[in-house]
Order: C-alpha cells, then structure tokens, then sequence
C-alpha cells in the first residue's frame, strides 16, 4: 500500500479500511512495516498513521493463542513466520479483519 508501484488492488483495499475508519493496528506490523519504509513519503504516511490509527495490545491472550496457533500450525505442517502467526492471533483476540496479501495468512486460515 505504501509504495507507488505496488498493487494497486491492495492499495484500494487499505485505502477504503482507512477512509471508513476501520483501520488498526498492533505493534507487529508496526514494526514490519518501519522496518521496511523506504524514503520520507513512507516514513510520513507510517508517522500518521501512529497518530490516528488505534492500536490492538499484544496482551497475554494473543500470545497464548500465538502459542497454540503455532503448535496447531506445525502438526498440520504448516511453516509461517512468527510474526505472521502472532498477527493473525491478534486479530482473532480483538475480532478484526486483516487485510494483506500476504499468503502466509492464507496458509494459517486453513488450519483454523
């Protein structure tokens, strides 16, 4: 979303969660996405979006659902990174929708 080249599919997606006010975020993709900010018109938008956007505690039940999601996603084979597990844990703790298209979520969904 944040880059000029990128899909422009996703960018409408996101952009139509920010302008209804549904937007959030946790601190992981927080991080994720200051990690890879490229130039001031990303770092901007990441500033702005800290100041409006509200954000989900990663509290001690999206690590313990983290947990579990990790343990059931390694017996179904499924690899994913952390992250990704502790993102969508998050997500199910607080009841929200993750837009991405990330397929590593895509990968977890199918193990429930």
């Amino acid at each position: 979303m944040l880059r000029p080249g990128g899909d422009p599919a996703v960018r409408a997606r996101v952009e139509a969660t920010l302008a209804n006010g549904e937007a959030c975020w946790c601190p992981l993709v927080q991080l994720e996405l200051w990690n890879g900010a490229r130039g001031q018109r990303e770092r901007r938008v990441l500033r702005e979006f800290a100041r409006t956007l509200p954000e989900l505690p990663l509290d001690d039940a999206v690590w313990n659902e983290s947990y579990d999601l990790a343990r059931r996603a390694r017996a179904s084979g499924v690899t994913v990174p952390a992250t990704g597990v502790t993102i969508l844990a998050c997500a199910r703790r607080y009841g929200v929708d993750i837009e991405t298209a990330d397929s590593d979520f895509e990968l977890l969904a199918s193990i429930g």
